[in-house]
């Protein structure tokens, strides 16, 4: 039995370009190359039936070791809280005021480019520091 090593995470929502183009500048990623053929996504885009065009995108780890993401478009709105949710590891192996500083710096910063901060989880006796923020769609991802 053959053991998966690599996953893609994929968003369901209404501009698939613009909330990869989001997660490219929370995350450090990079837009991948258009399909063999193509000079840019655009004309690759304008390639497909009408009903098909900005349906779907994607951003990619320039390194290779972090998944790809895929963003796909779909006609409802998001109305619940998401099951499964990204955590952006912002403030790994820091503790107490330096992590929560931390956070708060990456929450001003992912503001600028349009996230919202739902909540502030300051540490406690059993859990540090972490923030529940939403991205551009009302996505939830927490930074820890």
């Amino acid at each position: 039995m053959s053991s998966i090593k690599q996953v893609q995470i994929t968003f369901d929502c209404a501009d698939p370009e613009r909330v990869a183009r989001f997660w490219c500048e929370v995350l450090g990623y990079v837009v991948p190359p258009p399909p063999k053929g193509f000079a840019s996504w655009g004309e690759f885009d304008r390639s497909l039936p009408p009903e098909r065009q900005g349906s779907a995108f994607a951003c990619e780890d320039p390194s290779g070791a972090g998944p790809r993401l895929f963003f796909q478009r779909v006609p409802e709105s998001k109305v619940v809280k998401n099951r499964v949710h990204l955590c952006v590891r912002a403030g790994t192996g820091l503790v107490g005021a330096e992590r929560l500083a931390a956070l708060e710096a990456e929450r001003a910063r992912l503001t600028e480019l349009g996230a919202v901060c739902v909540n502030v989880l300051v540490a406690d006796e059993y859990n540090e520091s972490c923030i529940v923020m939403q991205d551009i769609e009302g996505n939830e991802f927490c930074l820890d």
